[in-house]
């Protein structure tokens, strides 16, 4: 097999400079000719145009050479069709080794090749077309096709059937005439066509032309008429399209994440770049891994998130940089292999900020990638009610991921979850989402559990550098997000302190965030907006209502943010306050041993259901109200229902994760379970055991330190 030499084109030599004939000094032109010696035409020519100089060519100055060392001036390096090893050269006519020359070789034409590859007296496989008086027509490939002259057949010839043709002649007009040869023992050896592979931001310049690409399967989509691979090499995605016949699957043998080489001719359709495909073949051993290497490391390159300083000073921030640059990386990384990505995020104002600052972020670069559309194909944001990946949501997740790679052959998506992820209630989720290989990462501030690492790429939480859930979600992302995409900075800077406002954050760093933006927004603005977050989460449900949560938090038109905030507020005030009204005369208070004054309220028998708030929002509205009766006071306040409990606290030590753990330990058949931070959370358990359950987390709260 003959490999043209890149180093210097086929030529055999390099070109170090040029200079001056020293034959025709430069003019190009022989001083005198001997007509004599010349034909008519000759004559003729010479005597209209002159005579080129011999030794230029016409040209008038002549190259300086030096021979290629790369191949040692034969233009090419050689290898044996047979067993691959280098040789020197053809042997015998036979581009073999001795020992493989033995063999007969029969070539077999890739539909890449044209007569440009055949060589008079080497041997073919080809397939007998249809018969004539005069031959047998043969294609050697899709688009060669050669006759076997009635006068050269000595054997019968079915249709359809394989047949070895050796080349006796190929004329000057492009016809060939074929001998058929009958061997027994013979070593088939594939001819490609020798074309330079070209890299996707090259092909620009080979429009009209055949070139050859390398690179890995994205997508393959099967039209009504071609079937459509995505390929994407170093510098980018390439569509190429392969037609078998109207809507039949061509290359059944590959798909997605496959090493491939396909070779055919660069068209363009509108304002893309199409490789019309005449060949594809799937790489395998040495070549597949050189190429994966390849692309993996020029990808690893433009993955790499930007050095930022962060928007506010944080010694949190600096500790949990290289955790968040990891996350970044496997965002960004998924974005140019054309990954889906599927954002799951908390159902309140921090989810919300911390989702949509990430959006912003990865949206104009899925675009560029896959083009104007792309982002209603390779993206999803989804909420979920629950701070933490819920059995109902990943199985949605999985069933709609399987749906789109049989449908449009898309790859599975990353799962990028923020403000939930981190418990011990994500790890059933998970474990789901593994067996199918979908790969997730984190950006959370509820208390860790050890064991969902083993589940992730990649895993930002405050808890593992010392930090607390004072660092809400919207801050992380956000900063996150400036990693992956510096340029968004300005849109989303506002996100952490409404993030802040709306988890009733007290770090350094909140302050530092609002403070951030107080010259645009002003304290009751992040706190209006943060209200009409968590009111419109709540109609929303599972819908992500893109439009309308990019105006309530002025990623819009600002008339229409503070229109629509002013109004959802007055909405939120008005059912939170008539729902106060008929709470707060059944909240029953009693004093701990530890000081601290518990209030609880049955939610279920006293309170509005079905409506805003929910549970957790009326529970957390009783408990402002009781500290602000009971100031200076610690104070715990449990709402309440059939298997639930919601658990609002300020100025006790609690670490409500561990609470639960012991519960359901030491209370069986509770089947206590839940969680969330350490001074706020949730449990369920089953109803029959309600007074075991609440009777013993009392005695637990009443035990605990007070600031």
């Amino acid at each position: 097999m003959r490999d043209e030499c890149n180093e210097c084109g086929g030529k055999g030599y390099e070109v170090l400079s040029t200079e001056k004939c020293p034959e025709c000094k430069g003019s190009g032109k022989i001083k005198s000719v001997n007509l004599m010696d010349l034909s008519q035409k000759d004559v003729n020519s010479f005597l209209k145009e002159g005579s080129a100089c011999s030794k230029c060519g016409g040209s008038g100055e002549i190259e300086v050479r030096k021979q290629c060392p790369a191949c040692n001036g034969k233009g090419a390096s050689y290898r044996c069709d047979v067993c691959d090893k280098p040789i020197p050269g053809p042997i015998d006519g036979k581009e073999a080794c001795i020992a493989c020359g033995k063999i007969e070789i029969v070539h077999v034409l890739d539909n890449s090749c044209n007569q440009d590859e055949l060589e008079v007296g080497k041997m073919y496989l080809a397939k007998v077309n249809n018969h004539a008086d005069f031959g047998v027509f043969v294609d050697l490939n899709s688009s060669l096709r050669g006759l076997i002259h009635s006068s050269n057949l000595n054997i019968k010839l079915e249709e359809k059937a394989p047949v070895i043709v050796q080349v006796k002649e190929i004329r000057r007009d492009g016809k060939m005439d074929l001998i058929p040869r009958v061997i027994k023992d013979y070593q088939t050896v594939e001819v490609e066509k020798s074309i330079s592979i070209r890299r996707s931001t090259e092909l620009g310049s080979f429009t009209g032309k055949l070139v050859k690409i390398e690179g890995e399967v994205i997508q393959v989509k099967q039209t009504a008429g071609p079937t459509i691979f995505t390929i994407s090499d170093e510098d980018g995605l390439i569509s190429c399209a392969a037609f078998e016949s109207a809507g039949t699957r061509a290359y059944p043998e590959i798909d997605a994440d496959m090493i491939i080489t396909a070779t055919g001719e660069v068209t363009s359709r509108g304002d893309r770049l199409q490789l019309e495909v005449r060949s594809m073949k799937l790489l395998t051993g040495e070549k597949e891994v050189a190429v994966k290497k390849r692309i993996d490391e020029v990808i690893d390159q433009r993955a790499e998130p930007s050095d930022i300083e962060f928007l506010v000073e944080s010694e949190i921030l600096e500790k949990l940089r290289p955790a968040m640059r990891k996350v970044a990386k496997e965002i960004k990384r998924a974005i140019i292999r054309s990954k889906p990505i599927l954002l799951r995020h908390h159902a309140d104002a921090d989810g919300m900020t911390a989702a949509v600052a990430i959006e912003k972020a990865i949206l104009p670069m899925i675009r560029e990638v896959n083009g104007p559309d792309a982002e209603y194909h390779y993206y999803k944001r989804a909420p979920s009610k629950a701070p933490f990946y819920e059995l109902p949501d990943v199985t949605k997740d999985i069933s709609f991921a399987l749906e789109d790679a049989a449908r449009h052959g898309q790859k599975l998506p990353l799962v990028v979850m923020v403000d939930n992820g981190s418990t011990e209630e994500d790890v059933p989720a998970m474990r789901q989402a593994q067996v199918y290989g979908i790969d997730m990462v984190v950006v959370d501030h509820h208390h860790p559990h050890e064991i969902v690492d083993q589940y992730l790429l990649g895993h930002v939480n405050p808890a593992h550098v010392g930090g607390d859930f004072g660092m809400t979600a919207g801050m992380l992302a956000t900063e996150v997000a400036r990693m992956i995409n510096p340029d968004v900075t300005d849109v989303v800077k506002h996100l952490p302190a409404i993030a802040a406002v709306g988890d009733r954050s007290e770090a350094p760093e909140a302050e530092a965030y609002k403070q951030l933006v107080a010259d645009r927004y002003s304290l009751q603005d992040l706190k209006e907006m943060a209200l009409a977050l968590d009111f419109e989460a709540y109609w929303l449900k599972f819908a992500n209502g893109r439009g309308i949560v990019d105006d309530l938090m002025d990623l819009g038109d600002h008339k229409r943010h503070n229109d629509i905030v002013k109004l959802l507020c007055e909405q939120a005030n008005a059912m939170i306050s008539e729902q106060l009204d008929a709470c707060m005369p059944n909240v029953k208070s009693e004093d701990l041993p530890n000081t601290a004054v518990l209030n609880v309220l049955d939610v279920e028998n006293y309170a509005h259901k079905f409506t805003f708030p929910a549970p957790g929002k009326t529970s957390g509205e009783v408990h402002d109200r009781m500290c602000q009766k009971l100031e200076g006071r610690p104070v715990i306040t449990i709402g309440y229902g059939p298997d639930f409990a919601v658990i609002r606290s300020k100025g006790v030590l609690m670490n409500i994760p561990q609470m639960v753990r012991e519960l359901h330990e030491e209370i069986v058949g509770a089947g206590v379970n839940g969680g969330g931070h350490l001074v706020v959370g949730s449990i369920k358990f089953v109803e029959g055991m309600r007074s075991e359950v609440l009777s013993k987390l009392v005695e637990k709260i009443g035990s605990v330190g007070v600031e």
